[in-house]
């Protein structure tokens, strides 16, 4: 059964964006009375039947519930990794890195801005369709929260949540750096930073040390900006598999 993506209204009903309405109509060929699934993008799953399909607008409305938004909440919430990234000069790289960290539960996302930054504005609205393509594509439920692009110093002004394991992902010999796969702990939520190809500055990495944030090494070999971004989701995810709770 197909799945899209759409907030559930309160009257129990979701309307289709225009891309999905399109795909649905002209590329699906799906018609009134069809049925499909939808997830909202916060844990939501649905079983719903179309009411109306145009290649503008399709609506339907939900026939079963089958997962609720706040369904093994608590046990999501001790597996989030928000992942901090310098955006590379070549997008490409940073919208194959969100393809490959959602399907393996990327939850959010940040763009930050440094002294080496080799781009320091990113357009949302694409980065924003690939995250929901491959939240469709690997059937999940959670759409991947994007922050708005920030630097370093306001980024490092958010506030999180207790609990929460921060590592700045760092190549320089001035911090003793801990291996990552070793000092994360399973089921419990992390934020890490990975910093562009010509690394975060000493200073900058000091900021972030003053800021409870623990530097991390990702392996013996160097690697690019959307590769330690995608190991260092994909550690977490691999732990929190094979470590019971």
């Amino acid at each position: 059964m197909h799945l899209f993506y759409a907030p559930i209204q309160e009257n129990g009903c979701c309307v289709l964006s225009e891309e999905e309405s399109l795909h649905c109509s002209k590329v699906l060929r799906l018609k009134q009375g069809d049925l499909a699934l939808v997830c909202n993008g916060k844990g939501g799953l649905y079983r719903c039947r179309f009411l109306s399909v145009t290649t503008k607008c399709c609506i339907a409305e939900i026939e079963e519930v089958l997962q609720e938004p706040n369904q093994n909440e608590i046990q999501r919430q001790a597996s989030l990794v928000h992942v901090i990234v310098a955006p590379t000069k070549q997008m490409e790289r940073m919208e194959w890195f969100l393809e490959k960290a959602t399907e393996v539960g990327l939850s959010e996302v940040s763009f930050v801005i440094c002294a080496h930054s080799e781009r320091t504005v990113v357009k949302t609205e694409r980065i924003e369709k690939i995250l929901i393509s491959a939240m469709k594509q690997s059937q999940q439920a959670y759409l991947p929260f994007l922050h708005p692009q920030a630097s370093l110093k306001e980024i490092l002004a958010r506030p999180l949540e207790d609990g929460v394991q921060k590592f700045i992902a760092y190549c320089g010999p001035e911090y003793e750096r801990k291996d990552y796969i070793s000092v994360v702990n399973p089921h419990k939520p992390v934020t890490i930073l990975i910093g562009p190809e010509g690394d975060f500055t000493a200073e900058e990495v000091a900021l972030c040390v003053e800021k409870g944030y623990t530097p991390v090494s990702l392996g013996a070999t160097r690697l690019r900006t959307e590769t330690a971004a995608l190991y260092a989701c994909w550690a977490v995810a691999i732990l929190n598999d094979f470590v019971k709770p």
